[in-house]
């Protein structure tokens, strides 16, 4: 598995904040999904809510 960096945006109490996640996966599709279901799951967030910017590897 590769270490991929995701960077985007998600809604905060006072505007929009931004993130960059660094996460082990296959590829990029399934790192992308890694961070929906993180930010899902401590953050309470829809995945419409959610707006990646960017994945590298």
């Amino acid at each position: 598995m590769s270490e991929f960096t995701v960077r985007g945006r998600f809604p905060a109490r006072y505007g929009e904040q931004n993130f960059e996640k660094n996460v082990e996966a296959p590829n990029e599709d399934v790192a992308q999904e890694r961070v929906y279901a993180n930010f899902g799951s401590q953050h309470g967030l829809k995945r419409t809510q959610i707006t990646i910017d960017e994945v590298d590897a």
